[in-house]
């Protein structure tokens, strides 16, 4: 999918200046305990699905939608996996992204996994214990490993040594 209006307004007001923006990731596994990828067109590498929640859409929607959108894919979302801050991402454009991410656990419940949209090369189911060895950075093995993992509590990233500098 296309950039939203909505960013497009934001981009022409700031240029390719880093941006702090909210996302949504579906983290799908399906009963083969197999999790959807998409390898990005604009840099090659592997990501879980996801994108950016439309003003005022609520992020397991926006989760669901995004994952149809790039993937074909009618998911549920079960569980909030966590809050994560994604790397600096920097578009071939020039644009700078700084994604805060609501992360979900989906179950695919139908459509038909394929390619959907512009922004992958392609999209494949993984076993969760045989990921892509290149092109899958720590932040998106870490939401795998956190959709697997028998979590009772959301992630959040936490220092306790903050409270030492009050």
């Amino acid at each position: 999918m296309p950039m939203s209006d909505y960013l497009r307004e934001i981009r022409r007001m700031i240029g390719t200046h880093r941006l702090m923006m909210p996302a949504v990731s579906a983290v799908i596994i399906n009963d083969k305990r197999e999790v959807v990828l998409h390898r990005a067109a604009d840099d090659g590498n592997w990501y879980v699905i996801g994108g950016a929640p439309d003003p005022g859409e609520p992020p397991a929607l926006a989760a669901a939608r995004e994952a149809f959108e790039e993937t074909g894919l009618i998911v549920v979302p079960e569980k909030l996996l966590g809050v994560y801050v994604d790397p600096l991402r920097i578009y071939p454009n020039g644009d700078e992204v700084m994604y805060t991410a609501m992360s979900f656990r989906c179950r695919p419940i139908g459509g038909e996994l394929k390619v959907a949209d512009d922004e992958s090369l392609e999209v494949k189911y993984f076993p969760v214990d045989r990921l892509p060895e290149k092109n899958l950075d720590s932040a998106q093995r870490l939401k795998i490993e956190h959709a697997v993992a028998d979590r009772s509590t959301g992630y959040f990233a936490w220092d306790e040594a903050w409270l030492k500098n009050l």
